[in-house]
């Protein structure tokens, strides 16, 4: 029987209606107490706002959706855009011109001088922009698996999308770990929804990604697009492993064989198939973007994956497709609003539509996400938009060294703001953009390493073939994928091989399951005098690019690229 005053079947604490916002308060507010002076010494005003820190992925999907217009799809994702930015904004990243670093970066268009009064500008306004809003969340988190080499990052930002996002691409702690956290090495104040002033020295635009080595600190104004984090995290990684740890820090994905345990990196600028490729259901996955390798083995740096959606299908990539669930983040993705259906195909927003999630949600991958043994093959990828690199090419040590100095490639849509057709491009250690020593630095490491432990280096092409980006075709992923096979099995190792002309690459004559016509583009095109016009091209722009490094390589090295009767 139920009394008048009863309400049945409802939960007791449903009739309260801020019980769930009121406990959040009171946990996030007793869990960051010890952590107060820091913040008030940094500027925050504690009166004022309220500190979230590493909150549940349950209520920053709540807050998305009340306070910033996110919604769940049909999978349980959370869907959520980053405004104006859909991409990088390179020309808009700058270093900070300090003592303790300045002899080591490589300074350049890559890494534009900020001098140190401008960086505390602004930071002071992000700081002051960050005090106007009501919410501040705060994630705490690792970067790096291999405790010996890991840093303790803290993110601060305004919208519980950044925060969720971070939450999926750090290293999550445990609660022993969080209660042990102590001051952070290296902080990100994100006040990208602010825009910097224009008229303040040194600034080029209303975007400015700074990072301050001296200080261990980022500044992030005028852009929300998430993968500034992402990428200004690697860029503190690219300085520390080599400089403080000795270690090797590479822009690559990693697995390891199920049953040889044998270890295969894979290096490529985004859009090239690192993500795809890496996710292999005979292969556990140890990360898909940045690792270091160590003297005792590889080890990831992120604790998820962020993964480019555009054509996404369940039958193309099925373990990145079922990781899209409760807990990801979809960015700037269109959806059926009756449905909730995510378009993968549509690219009306950009063509840089990425899903960020946990990496423990690919079901082979390899948690904790490290090992202790030296890698087999290394794989460069690129997407050659000119339609005359082959699909894999065997290289000598001298030629690994050119190419991963050269690190040719194509720029593919989306990838950065403002690109909307391949442009192609030489992003040197495939990594330019997030480069902070000199190459030669990354390189000689990378050669004395793969010399020492007998590594096998492949050139793999996933751009065109048939013809040029407008004539010819994406290569078929399959193609690619029974190559990838067939590097791990040792096939390719007893394969004959011929000379690719200009280039002087070796190319297997056969590959089980890879038409012969795919394998020597020459076969793939129809005109040939066509074909020879864009490898002489191609063989120019490799020969221009690799002046810039000609005079700290050894003369193999240098000999080894295209030549040009």
């Amino acid at each position: 029987m139920v009394h008048p005053h009863q309400t049945p079947y409802v939960t007791p604490h449903i009739l309260h209606r801020h019980y769930a916002q009121t406990s959040d308060n009171e946990f996030h507010s007793k869990l960051i107490g010890h952590d107060l002076e820091y913040f008030s010494q940094a500027g925050f005003d504690m009166d004022r706002i309220q500190l979230k820190r590493n909150a549940p992925v349950a209520q920053l999907y709540e807050d998305a959706i009340r306070n910033e217009g996110a919604i769940i799809s049909s999978s349980g994702a959370l869907i959520n855009f980053s405004g104006k930015k859909t991409g990088r904004s390179p020309k808009d990243k700058r270093i900070v011109f300090e003592e303790t670093s300045k002899d080591n970066i490589w300074w350049g268009s890559v890494n534009i001088k900020m001098d140190e009064h401008t960086f505390e500008i602004n930071r002071e306004r992000a700081i002051d922009y960050l005090n106007t809003r009501d919410n501040v969340y705060v994630f705490d988190g690792f970067a790096g698996w291999d405790p010996k080499y890991r840093i303790k990052v803290r993110v601060i930002c305004a919208r519980a999308y950044h925060a969720l996002f971070m939450n999926n691409m750090l290293i999550r702690p445990t609660e022993e770990e969080l209660a042990s956290f102590g001051e952070p090495d290296f902080i990100i104040y994100n006040a990208g929804q602010f825009p910097a002033n224009r008229f303040t020295k040194g600034m080029s635009s209303t975007t400015s990604v700074e990072i301050n080595f001296k200080r261990m600190e980022m500044v992030i104004l005028g852009t929300e697009y998430a993968g500034e984090m992402k990428k200004g995290v690697f860029s503190v990684m690219h300085y520390l492993q080599p400089v403080k740890f000795g270690q090797l820090s590479l822009h690559s994905s990693a697995n390891v064989g199920m049953k040889k345990g044998d270890v295969t990196l894979f290096f490529g600028l985004s859009g090239t198939g690192k993500t795809t490729l890496s996710a292999d259901p005979n292969r556990l996955l140890i990360g898909d973007d940045e690792h270091v390798w160590s003297d005792t083995g590889v080890f990831n740096i992120e604790g998820g994956c962020y993964a480019k959606c555009i054509n996404l299908s369940q039958e193309k990539e099925p373990e990145i497709y079922n990781a899209i669930r409760f807990g990801s983040i979809l960015e700037n993705v269109v959806y059926n609003p009756a449905t909730r259906v995510p378009d993968y195909d549509d690219v009306s927003i950009t063509e840089n539509t990425r899903c960020a999630y946990p990496i423990e949600y690919i079901p082979n991958a390899k948690i904790p996400c490290m090992v202790d043994r030296q890698p087999s093959n290394i794989i460069m990828l690129t997407c050659d938009a000119f339609g005359v690199l082959p699909p894999v090419s065997k290289l000598s040590p001298d030629q690994a060294s050119y190419h991963f100095l050269a690190g040719y490639t194509s720029k593919t849509p989306g990838t950065e703001d403002g690109v909307f057709e391949p442009i192609p491009t030489f992003s040197t250690c495939y990594s330019a953009p997030f480069i902070v020593l000199h190459p030669g630095r990354y390189a000689e490491m990378l050669a004395e390493r793969m010399s020492k432990h007998n590594v096998s280096c492949w050139l793999i092409n996933t751009g065109w073939t048939g013809g040029k980006f407008g004539t010819g075709k994406r290569c078929p992923l399959k193609y690619t994928r029974r190559i990838v096979d067939a590097v791990h099995s040792g096939e390719l190792l007893d394969s004959e091989y011929e000379t690719f002309g200009v280039f002087g690459l070796q190319i297997p004559t056969e590959v089980d399951g890879v038409p012969r016509e795919v394998l020597n583009p020459l076969l793939a095109w129809t005109d040939k005098q066509a074909f020879e016009h864009e490898v002489r091209k191609l063989a120019g722009m490799f020969q221009k690019a690799f002046k810039l490094y000609e005079g700290d390589v050894q003369e193999s090295v240098r000999l080894a690229g295209p030549r040009v009767d």
